[in-house]
């Protein structure tokens, strides 16, 4: 976690929406790290399998890294992304 004092609007916005996303589906999994993309305008929070994510303050949304593709798969619902969990456990 950073020690910055002060936020713009989005980003406070972001991370109130983040972390309300965290305290809804992963209260007590460990924070690997939160971070803010000053290029991109995204707040992070970074967690075993996954990160949540808000740009700008819209609405958050979960992040997986896709080893094969070396890419990013994002998913606008919780529900979307346990579906994908479950499709990559089936095979």
């Amino acid at each position: 976690m950073n020690n910055q004092k002060s936020f713009a609007y989005c980003e406070a916005v972001g991370k109130s929406k983040v972390w309300a996303a965290y305290a809804e589906y992963f209260a007590c999994e460990e924070i690997l790290e939160e971070d803010f993309n000053h290029n991109s305008g995204y707040v992070y929070l970074y967690l075993e399998g996954v990160a949540i994510g808000s740009l700008l303050g819209g609405d958050v949304e979960f992040i997986v890294y896709n080893e094969e593709t070396d890419g990013e798969m994002f998913f606008d619902t919780y529900q979307e992304l346990e579906q994908h969990w479950e499709s990559a456990k089936q095979g």
